[in-house]
C-alpha cells in the first residue's frame, strides 16, 4: 500500500468515523432529552393527583373493586403509562394495567427512593411490572392516610411508569423525513467532504515526495553528472530545474516542510556533484600521471637493466672482479624490481580507466589454469613445490562435471591467475602443493564460475586478509623490501582490478600455518 493510498484512507475513515459519531451523538442526546420530558412530565401529573386525591389509600380501603378503575380514569388522557399503587414496601395494590399480576408482587424500591428523594434527578429508570423490564421511566411520590393524627411514615406511593412511544406508521414517516434524511444527508456530506480533503491532501503531501522520489531515481540511475544536463533531463525535471536555473542552485518558493527539503536536496546535490567533479579530476590527473610517469621510466629502467646484465656476463668468472659483480648483481636485482613496479604501476592505471574495454571470449577456464600451471612447472620443481590443475584428475582423466565456461580476456585473466600462482611459489615452503581448480556452480545470483588457487604454505594472518587487495599492502613482513621477494603490494590489487573488469568478486580464507585459498567469482557463461 502507497503512502498517497494510506493518507487518503485514514481522512476518509476520520471523516466516516467522525460522521457516524455526530450521529450517534445526537441519537443518544434525542434519547435522553425525551427521557427527561417524560419523567418531568409524569412528576407533574403524579402532584397534580396527589394534591387533588390526598386520601386514595383510603378509597382504596373502601372501595378495592372500583379503585382500578378510578386510576384508569386518571391516566385516561396519558397514553402509554401505567399506574400502579404500592404499599410500604413495594406491593402493588392496584393498577391499572391489563395483565394479572401474582399476588404479592413487589416492586424494587431503590428508583422509587430516587424518584422521591430531595435531590433533583434528570430521569429515573424502574421496574415495568407489566413487561418484566427496567427500561422504562417511572415517577413516583410518597402517601400518607388522612387521619387526624397524621403517622410519621409513608404508607404507600403512586407509582407511575411511562412506556416507551411505538410511533405509527405516518409518524414514523415524518420522523424518518424529519430526522433520518437529515442525518444520512448529514453523512454523506462529511464523507464527501472528507473525500475531497483527502484528495487534496494527499495531493499536497505525496506530490512533494514523488518528485524527490524520482530525482533520487534518476541520480542512482543516471549518476551526478546528470545534474548538470540540459533541460528535460530526469534529475532536472524530478527537481523542477529547468531554464537557467538548471546549472544553479536555485531555491524553490515554497516555505513549507517540503519546499525546504526540496531546497535541501538540490543544494546537496550541487555539493556533490561539484565535489563528485573535483575528485574525477584529481583521479584522472592521478592516471595521467601515474601513466606518463610509468611510460618515461620505462626506458632508462631498461636502459639501466641492459647496462647491469652486460657489466654481470663481462666479470662473470673474473676474481678480480667478485666484489664489484656482487654490488651488480644487486643493483641489477633492484632496477628489475623498480622496473616491474613501474610495468604494475602502469598496467593498474591503464586498468582503471573509464574508457578501458576487455576483449572477452567465451572459453574453458580450466584450459587457461592448465596453461598457467605448465607455466609455473619449471620453477615450482626448482623450489620443491608441487603445482597441479584440478583440469585432470588421477590418471589423467577429465573430470565428469560440467565444463566451467566464462567470458574473460584471456590476457588479463590469465595475469590475474599468474599473479596469485606467483604469490603463492614466493612463500610457500619446499614440499608444499599450489592448486588450481575451476568449477560452475549454481547460486542466488545465478550460475557461477568458481576459480580457487590454494596452497599449502604458512598461511595468513586474519589482520592482514582485509587489507590483502590494498594497493601497496604487504601482509609478508619477514620478507626484505630490498630483496623485491615480497613483491610491492600491486600484484593483488591488479588481480582484484581485473577480476571486477568481468563483473566477479574475490575472497580469500586462509589459516596460519595451513595454507591460503584466493577464490575468484565469475558469471558463467549462457
Amino acid at each position: 500500500m502507497t503512502v498517497r493510498l494510506k493518507i487518503a484512507l485514514t481522512i476518509f475513515l476520520t471523516g466516516l468515523l467522525t460522521a457516524v459519531g455526530v450521529v450517534a451523538t445526537v441519537l443518544i442526546a434525542f434519547e435522553r432529552f425525551e427521557r427527561e420530558s417524560t419523567y418531568y412530565r409524569s412528576s407533574a401529573f403524579l402532584d397534580r393527583v396527589v394534591a387533588r386525591h390526598s386520601d386514595i389509600l383510603d378509597l382504596q380501603a373502601r372501595f378495592p373493586d372500583e379503585f382500578n378503575s378510578f386510576l384508569s380514569n386518571l391516566v385516561l388522557f396519558e397514553p402509554d403509562t401505567q399506574l400502579y399503587l404500592l404499599d410500604g414496601d413495594g406491593t402493588v395494590k392496584a393498577s391499572t394495567g391489563e395483565v394479572q399480576l401474582p399476588s404479592g408482587f413487589k416492586v424494587a424500591l431503590g428508583p422509587v427512593m430516587e424518584a422521591i428523594g430531595n435531590e433533583p434527578m434528570p430521569y429515573v429508570m424502574g421496574d415495568d411490572p407489566e413487561r418484566m423490564d427496567a427500561t422504562a421511566v417511572i415517577a413516583a411520590r410518597p402517601l400518607r392516610r388522612a387521619v387526624i393524627r397524621n403517622e410519621p411514615g409513608v404508607a404507600g406511593y403512586l407509582y407511575l411508569v411511562s412506556h416507551k412511544r411505538d410511533l405509527p406508521q405516518g409518524r414514523l414517516a415524518v420522523l424518518q423525513s424529519t430526522f433520518a434524511l437529515p442525518a444520512l444527508a448529514l453523512i454523506l456530506a462529511v464523507v464527501g467532504l472528507t473525500t475531497v480533503l483527502a484528495a487534496w491532501v494527499t495531493a499536497a503531501v505525496t506530490r512533494p515526495l514523488a518528485r524527490l522520489t524520482r530525482a533520487v531515481a534518476a541520480v542512482s540511475r543516471d549518476g551526478l553528472q546528470d545534474f548538470a544536463a540540459a533541460p528535460g533531463s530526469a534529475l532536472s525535471e524530478a527537481l523542477e530545474l529547468t531554464g537557467p536555473s538548471v546549472n544553479t542552485t536555485s531555491q524553490t518558493s515554497a516555505r513549507d516542510e517540503f519546499g525546504q527539503l526540496t531546497n535541501g536536496i538540490r543544494t546537496m546535490l550541487a555539493t556533490l556533484r561539484t565535489q563528485w567533479g573535483t575528485l574525477r579530476r584529481l583521479d584522472h590527473f592521478r592516471r595521467e600521471g601515474v601513466s606518463n610517469l610509468s611510460h618515461d621510466l620505462r626506458s632508462p629502467l631498461t636502459a639501466t637493466t641492459a647496462c647491469l646484465e652486460t657489466l654481470e656476463n663481462r666479470w662473470a668468472g673474473d676474481a678480480a672482479r667478485a666484489a664489484d659483480l656482487q654490488l651488480v648483481e644487486v643493483a641489477l636485482r633492484n632496477t628489475q624490481n623498480a622496473a616491474r613496479l613501474v610495468q604494475s604501476l602502469g598496467d593498474l592505471a591503464q586498468l582503471d580507466e573509464p574508457e578501458f574495454k576487455l576483449r572477452a571470449e567465451v572459453m574453458d577456464v580450466s584450459e587457461l589454469l592448465d596453461d598457467v600451471a605448465v607455466r609455473f612447472t619449471a620453477r615450482a620443481a626448482r623450489l620443491g613445490v608441487h603445482i597441479v590443475s584440478g583440469r585432470a584428475g588421477e590418471g589423467g582423466t577429465l573430470d565428469s562435471a560440467p565444463a566451467p565456461l566464462a567470458a574473460v580476456d584471456v590476457e588479463l585473466f590469465e595475469r590475474a591467475i599468474a599473479n596469485l600462482v606467483d604469490n603463492a611459489l614466493k612463500f610457500c615452503p619446499p614440499g608444499a602443493t599450489v592448486a588450481l581448480d575451476a568449477t560452475q556452480t549454481a547460486t542466488n545470483q545465478g550460475t557461477e564460475v568458481q576459480v580457487t588457487v590454494s596452497d599449502t604454505g604458512p598461511g595468513i594472518a586474519a589482520s592482514d586478509i582485509p587489507h590483502l587487495f590494498d594497493r601497496f599492502y604487504q601482509s609478508r613482513q619477514s620478507v626484505a623490501p630490498a630483496t623485491g621477494e615480497g613483491g610491492k603490494g600491486l600484484g593483488l590489487a591488479i588481480v582484484k582490478r581485473i577480476v571486477e573488469l568481468h563483473g566477479g568478486r574475490v575472497a580469500v580464507t586462509s589459516v596460519p600455518g595451513m595454507g591460503t585459498q584466493v577464490t575468484l567469482t565469475l558469471p558463467a557463461a549462457v
